[in-house]
């Protein structure tokens, strides 16, 4: 048994000061309050349950910081990155994809994340011909969270059709498509994949409105107990088709289709009416916002005001991984608000900061979304996030300053083992050196 103190630490119902954890079998045994260090406790300054990271794309981590340049003469949008994504990541083997998720993953948990959401569409061979095990790239992300320590929500992606109405598939998707049948094979070999890690969680995702049809999207919620994820209303021409295709919206149609509750996340949600903006916060599902990466494709702002006023629940996720850190996607989220509302403060609820509203709200949505909430209480996984010393970081003052200041994660453990220290992973040098390796391989 090991026992962590810290000076304080956010409890399910608040803070508390003097916390000491006494860990044993990679739970919270022991949870003490108002209580002074013990011989031989680790001692830290403040401590978080660790926030989940619900809609991620590890492979794409390849490409971060490499689409900055202008990709057409008539402007650059996400369709025109989507085309270099596709070309960068066409030739991805397994052993390439587990350095690359692998690096991810140890940036994930150095900056607050402890549990990841794998939006894993990138099945097959890069002639479109499917492994001899139809999960050997889940394999490959699953060893990556096994060697970095990373809890794993995997969601296998469904992915038939490039537009709505069951248009053919692109050639640069072929690494991605499935009939049922093949996805019901994945689906069976994901969940073996999934067998040496412990807290692991299977769900799935239907790629979006536009990638499969409505008779697909009826047969897959049905293959799965688990979390139910899709991409939606991302985009404003995505909207534009969807309507020419069935009268309605994406959000309005998916609402209308299917009984979305508390086992869905619709990830980005960007373009929304105050109608279907209402229905969704009504239907108990989360709405999976990326911050980061919605600016890096120029995708909008989502509706955060309204849909929180309506009782909605959100959660964050690093997408494209162009840039990791739990902090930066709650500050970008309230700082877009800020900027198209002109206004300070806009997201914070009215008994406590800005900062813990954020996580607090994030922490719940994510959990949700994922299948797993961490939580600082006796008998929970100790995932545990700790941020370095602050002598202005009393109470919500500690979320205010990591979130929108200059503070930092200090040390992360997961399961009850310590991975990060000092702001760094324990294995970040080998999976960097093999991140290079797998970059130059690939990229020249």
């Amino acid at each position: 048994m090991a026992a962590l103190h810290f000076s304080q630490a956010l409890l399910p119902d608040g803070w508390a000061q003097g916390v000491r954890l006494t860990l044993a079998d990679g739970r919270i045994a022991k949870l003490e309050t108002g209580v002074e260090p013990a011989a031989g406790d680790e001692r830290h300054a403040t401590a978080l349950p660790g926030l989940p990271n619900l809609h991620s794309h590890a492979f794409q981590r390849l490409m971060a910081g490499l689409a900055e340049r202008r990709l057409g003469p008539d402007g650059d949008d996400f369709w025109s990155w989507r085309e270099l994504m596709y070309r960068i990541v066409g030739e991805i083997a397994p052993q390439q994809m587990a350095a690359i998720a692998a690096m991810a993953f140890v940036e994930m948990l150095e900056g607050g994340f402890t549990r990841v959401g794998e939006f894993h569409y990138l099945h097959h061979q890069p002639d479109g011909r499917p492994f001899d095990d139809p999960a050997e790239m889940a394999v490959a992300l699953a060893g990556a969270a096994a060697e970095t320590g990373i809890a794993l929500t995997l969601l296998p992606v469904f992915y038939a059709h490039s537009g709505f109405g069951g248009q053919p598939p692109q050639p640069g998707q072929r690494r991605f498509v499935n009939d049922l049948d093949g996805f019901a094979r994945l689906l069976e070999a994901s969940r073996r994949a999934l067998a040496p890690l412990p807290d692991a969680v299977l769900g799935i995702a239907p790629h979006s409105l536009r990638a499969v049809t409505p008779e697909e999207l009826a047969a897959l919620v049905g293959m799965a107990a688990g979390p139910v994820h899709i991409h939606i209303a991302e985009q404003v021409k995505e909207v534009a088709d969807c309507f020419a295709w069935s009268g309605a919206r994406p959000v309005e149609w998916l609402l209308g289709a299917q009984d979305v509750g508390e086992r869905w996340c619709l990830v980005h949600a960007t373009h929304m009416t105050d109608a279907e903006t209402a229905r969704l916060a009504a239907s108990g599902a989360v709405a999976g916002l990326c911050p980061v990466t919605e600016a890096n494709l120029g995708d909008g702002i989502f509706p955060a005001v309204d849909y929180l006023a309506a009782g909605g629940r959100f959660g964050v996720g690093s997408d494209s991984n162009v840039r990791i850190d739990a902090g930066e996607e709650l500050r970008l989220l309230e700082y877009g608000q800020r900027l198209i509302r002109r206004q300070r403060t806009v997201l914070a609820a009215a008994d406590r900061s800005n900062g813990r509203s954020l996580f607090e709200a994030a922490l719940a949505g994510g959990g949700q979304a994922l299948g797993d909430t961490p939580a600082l209480k006796v008998g929970a996984v100790a995932d545990i996030v700790a941020l370095a010393a602050d002598p202005l970081g009393a109470g919500d003052a500690a979320l205010d300053r990591w979130i929108f200041a200059n503070g930092r994660v200090d040390g992360v453990w997961r399961a009850g083992r310590r991975l990060v220290s000092g702001g760094r992973h324990i294995a970040r040098a080998a999976v960097e050196r093999r991140f290079h390796q797998a970059a130059m391989q690939l990229l020249g």
